[in-house]
C-alpha cells in the first residue's frame, strides 16, 4: 500500500513540468501563436535555474532564473514571429534547437554536480494520514501551485473579459483589431507568460526533480507538453490531467523494474513517448473534433494592414 502511495506522489511530481509546460504553451496556442521552441527554452531555463540555485542555494532563486531564462527567450521568439513576421514553425524549430546546443555549452561546468538535500515538504497533520499522506500531502510545494495554475488559467480564459480578447485574438485577430484590441501586443504578452511558464517548468526539473545538472536534462518533455495542447484539446483542465497521466507513465517503468517484470529498461524508457504517440494517433482519428476546439488563427501571422 506504501509503495502504491509513493507511486502517486512520485507520478504527481513527473507530470507537474508537463502541467507548467503545456499551460504556457496553451496560453500562447489560444492567443494564435504556435512555440515549437519548448524543448530548447526549457533546456536554457534548467541550466540557468539549476546554476542559480547552486551558486546561490536558494531553490527559490533558481525558480526565478528560469523564469527569467524562459521569457528571455520568448521574447526573441516573440519579436521575429509577431513583428518579423517569420514562419512560426521554423522559427520555433530553430529556437528549440539554439537552446539544446546553447544549454550544453553554457553547462559543460556544471556536469555531474547536484544540488544540496532539500528539506522534506510536508503538509502538517495531513501529511501523517495513513496513505492519503504520502500520497498527495509531501510534496513540493510547486506541486501544489501547478494544480492551482490550470484552476486559475481556466478562470482567467472562460470567465475574465481579458480571457475572452485573448481568445479572440486568437479565433480571428483582424475581427480583434478593428475593435481597437492590440492584437500583437496581446500576443507578445502571451507568449512571454508561456515562456515564463516553460522556464519554471524547466527549473522544476533541474532543480527539485532531478537536482542535478545533466546534458540533455529536459529529455523530450517540451515535446510530450505540446502534443498535450491537442491532447487536452485546449482546455487547462484536461491538460492537467493529460500530464498526470504521462508522468504516471513515466513512473510505471520504476515500478515495474522494481517489481522484477523482464522487460528491457530501454522498453520501458520508451513507454511515456509511445503513450504520447498512441494518445495522438487515437485523436487524429477524429479530425472534426481538433478542428472545432483548435484556435482558427493558429500559426497564421497576422499584418495589421494585410
Amino acid at each position: 500500500m506504501n509503495e502504491t502511495a509513493l507511486l502517486i506522489a512520485a507520478a504527481l511530481a513527473s507530470g507537474t513540468p508537463l502541467v507548467l509546460a503545456g499551460l504556457g504553451l496553451l496560453l500562447n496556442e489560444k492567443a494564435g501563436v504556435l512555440n515549437l521552441g519548448a524543448e530548447g527554452m526549457m533546456l536554457v531555463a534548467a541550466i540557468a535555474g539549476f546554476a542559480a540555485a547552486f551558486h546561490t542555494g536558494e531553490a527559490a532563486v533558481g525558480f526565478v532564473a528560469g523564469a527569467a531564462a524562459g521569457a528571455g527567450m520568448a521574447a526573441v521568439f516573440g519579436l521575429l514571429v509577431i513583428w518579423l513576421n517569420t514562419n512560426q514553425y521554423a522559427t520555433g524549430l530553430a529556437l528549440s534547437l539554439f537552446g539544446t546546443g546553447f544549454s550544453a555549452f553554457v553547462g559543460v561546468s556544471m556536469v555531474g554536480k547536484k544540488l544540496a538535500d532539500q528539506t522534506p515538504n510536508a503538509v502538517p497533520l495531513l501529511a501523517d494520514i495513513p496513505f492519503v499522506g504520502p500520497a498527495f500531502f509531501q510534496l513540493h510545494p510547486m506541486v501544489y501551485a501547478a494544480m492551482a495554475l490550470a484552476a486559475v488559467m481556466a478562470w482567467f480564459l472562460y470567465r475574465s473579459r481579458t480571457g475572452l480578447v485573448l481568445r479572440a485574438v486568437g479565433e480571428s485577430p483582424a475581427a480583434a483589431h478593428a475593435l481597437g484590441y492590440p492584437v500583437r501586443r496581446i500576443r507578445f504578452m502571451a507568449v512571454l507568460v508561456g515562456g515564463a511558464l516553460c522556464g519554471v517548468a524547466g527549473a522544476f526539473l533541474s532543480v527539485v526533480y532531478a537536482p542535478l545538472w545533466v546534458q540533455g536534462l529536459v529529455a523530450g518533455r517540451g515535446w510530450i507538453a505540446l502534443a498535450l495542447t491537442a491532447f487536452a484539446t485546449w482546455r487547462p483542465a484536461r491538460v492537467l490531467l493529460g500530464a498526470y497521466l504521462f508522468g504516471g507513465v513515466t513512473m510505471m517503468q520504476f515500478a515495474l523494474q522494481s517489481a522484477g517484470v523482464q522487460i528491457p529498461s530501454q522498453l520501458l524508457a520508451m513507454l511515456p513517448y509511445l503513450a504520447t504517440i498512441v494518445v495522438l494517433v487515437l485523436i487524429s482519428r477524429n479530425p472534426v473534433w481538433i478542428r472545432v476546439n483548435m484556435p482558427a488563427s493558429l500559426g497564421k501571422p497576422f499584418h495589421p494592414g494585410g
